[in-house]
């Protein structure tokens, strides 16, 4: 017997819904990305770095949204397997000043490609009107461009 809706109870809710949408984003990635050992969210560290070399690891917070501890770990795991160069600042010894590296470089293009294959994935059902106003919308969700409101 197929499982359906259950009008307004915890199944519908947005959160569950936006959490359903991103395992089957994250899974979309995984199944199309050349490098094997490149995920979603190295992905977008690699993106913020490679558009602006020298970041540091708060800088990369600000622009990812990843918290804290995540982009330190994620950092940490580039920097290990190549993809990233870490140095410390001359301005703070405490603060680290972070590259993209030549392997970092084709990972990014490989995850964008398979980032562009997902979205064409995720987005198959919807017009090209509907696939705006959906990327509009998840872009306010996520608080992007547009302060929460408390």
């Amino acid at each position: 017997m197929p499982i359906t809706p259950t009008n307004g109870g915890v199944l519908d809710s947005l959160l569950h819904l936006l959490h359903r949408a991103s395992q089957r984003a994250e899974a979309e990635f995984a199944r199309t990305v050349s490098v094997k050992d490149l995920t979603s969210r190295q992905h977008v560290v690699l993106s913020a770095v490679a558009q602006r070399d020298g970041l540091s690891q708060t800088d990369i917070v600000a622009v990812t949204g990843i918290d804290r501890s995540g982009t330190a770990a994620l950092v940490a795991r580039l920097v290990r397997g190549g993809s990233l160069q870490r140095r410390r600042t001359r301005r703070d010894a405490r603060a680290y000043s972070v590259r993209i590296t030549a392997l970092g470089r084709e990972k990014l293009a490989a995850g964008s490609k398979a980032v562009r294959t997902a979205d064409e994935h995720l987005t198959a059902g919807l017009s090209a009107s509907q696939r705006t106003a959906f990327v509009n919308l998840l872009t306010r969700v996520a608080g992007r461009g547009n302060q929460a409101r408390s």
